[in-house]
């Protein structure tokens, strides 16, 4: 029986270290994907499409201004996923969420990429939620 459960832990922490190693990975995309849309929104709104009489109407520029600084703290804390920073799995979940948030309400100046960014954030969401490992500070093995 005991060792079942000694090859048991293993694997269950190798499915953490993956998971937490892919959600980082997804979120340093998602940061960068947002960084740059917020770049083309702020040096040139006429690339996206401009909807009239939408609920959640900014300027294109202030869009851009927020998925500029949105990308660029969820590029911070992927770093800190990769160096196994509790904080930072917990303000990947955040980040993430707000990552759907603002695309959500972009959704009519460039659907199909918020759509894509939405699915991004999800899944980061899933592999830190997934996630877990027992007696550990964080996701990846410490080298001897």
């Amino acid at each position: 029986m005991t060792t079942h459960t000694t090859h048991a832990h293993p694997a269950k922490r190798h499915w953490a270290e993956g998971l937490t190693a892919f959600a980082a990975v997804m979120l340093m995309i998602a940061g960068v994907l947002d960084l740059l849309r917020g770049i083309m929104a702020i040096a040139q709104d006429d690339v996206f499409v401009t909807t009239r009489n939408y609920v959640f109407a900014f300027d294109l520029t202030g869009w851009g201004w927020v998925h500029l600084v949105l990308g660029a703290v969820a590029v911070i804390v992927s770093l800190g996923l990769f160096q196994t920073a509790m904080w930072a799995r917990v303000a990947g979940v955040v980040i993430a969420g707000f990552i759907i948030i603002a695309n959500f309400l972009s959704l009519p100046y460039s659907p199909v990429w918020s759509i894509v960014m939405i699915a991004f954030s999800g899944f980061v969401i899933w592999a830190l939620c997934v996630a877990r490992e027992e007696g550990s500070s964080g996701p990846f093995p410490r080298s001897p």
